[in-house]
């Protein structure tokens, strides 16, 4: 099994980077592989709205979405993982996810998805949200801890001395490990769950 944990950070060395590590070791030692990508610092562009990536299956420009991408199709779980600035997530990580989830054309269905978000001290339950909305839009299962999983600290390093914040983080990677196991037992025995064909209401129109 599988988790692909990307990193909206600008820095390597950072406190959600520090999070995202906790987690890393709870999927090792349960025999989960864990892939970080640090993906805060790059200069990535929002969508375009051109609607390429409908003939394409995939983003038309070709950057670290695509690659993101491929190896979202053979994970089993998403961890997105940001600083909060301005009571949100880091502007880049948004901008891939928004491309990310939106030309990828392979379906997430029952991939399961956590957030975590790290601030020095206000904005994280604004930012933790704004992240988790990728999930729920796309059939994915949103994982969940004890507390809302969010690590608080300004300078490197600080986050190690959030015991409650490295303690949730621990508990939801665990319960995230439980998770994607069970769902891949259900699906060997049940399948997916049956999609009724997409029904679209515009508001005007």
């Amino acid at each position: 099994m599988k988790v692909l944990l990307i990193n909206g950070s600008p820095r390597k060395a950072s406190n959600t980077g520090l999070a995202l590590e906790e987690m890393a070791k709870v999927f090792r030692e349960q025999a989960i592989d864990a892939e970080i990508a640090q993906v805060g610092a790059l200069a990535a562009r929002g969508c375009m709205g051109c609607g390429a990536c409908g003939t394409l299956g995939k983003c038309v420009i070709d950057d670290v979405v695509n690659e993101l991408a491929e190896k979202l199709r053979g994970a089993d779980g998403l961890v997105l993982g940001s600083p909060v600035y301005y009571a949100g997530p880091n502007s880049t990580l948004t901008a891939i996810c928004d491309r990310l989830f939106y030309s990828s054309s392979f379906d997430k269905t029952m991939k399961a998805g956590a957030a975590v978000v790290c601030a020095r001290r206000g904005g994280t339950t604004a930012a933790f949200d704004r992240l988790n909305k990728y999930f729920t839009i796309s059939g994915m299962p949103v994982v969940s801890g004890y507390y809302w999983n969010n690590v608080h600290g300004r300078l490197p390093g600080e986050a190690e001395r959030d015991g409650e914040g490295m303690w949730n983080v621990r508990c939801l990677a665990r319960n995230m490990a439980f998770l994607m196991k069970s769902i891949a037992l259900g699906r060997e025995k049940y399948g997916l769950p049956e999609r009724e064909p997409e029904v679209r209401t515009n508001f005007i129109g």
